[in-house]
């Protein structure tokens, strides 16, 4: 916790990280073998300035599947899941968004 990567260290795998404080001044080198980096816990969704409705945390909000408050307007993974986030919910609501959107151009081309 209140740490940040500094350096990554390794060859063809990785072998070691430097982490610093973002509480301090300290550094140190940290020994491992693998790492998944969160980027955050806050929804990337202020370039929207509020087009899109959101949660009182800012997540996207959505009406019918992953339809967000305007029709036509899908949204899949971090921007909208406040549970699971990252990428495996990504991966699959970023499918469930292609279909949903697939579903509202056939209907497009049906009326036209």
């Amino acid at each position: 916790w209140s740490t940040e990567v500094e350096e990554l260290h390794g060859g063809d795998a990785l072998e070691a990280m430097t982490i610093s404080s973002t509480k301090g001044e300290e550094t140190r080198r940290v020994e491992i073998g693998g790492l998944f980096y969160a980027i955050g816990h806050v929804p990337n969704t202020g370039f929207l300035d509020g087009q899109l409705e959101t949660n009182e945390t800012g997540y996207l909000v959505l009406k019918d599947g992953q339809e967000t408050s305007i029709h036509g307007v899908f949204a899949a993974g971090d921007v909208m899941d406040h549970v699971y986030r990252q990428a495996i919910t990504s991966a699959g609501s970023g499918c469930m968004a292609a279909l949903d959107a697939e579903k509202y151009l056939d209907a497009l081309e049906q009326k036209g």
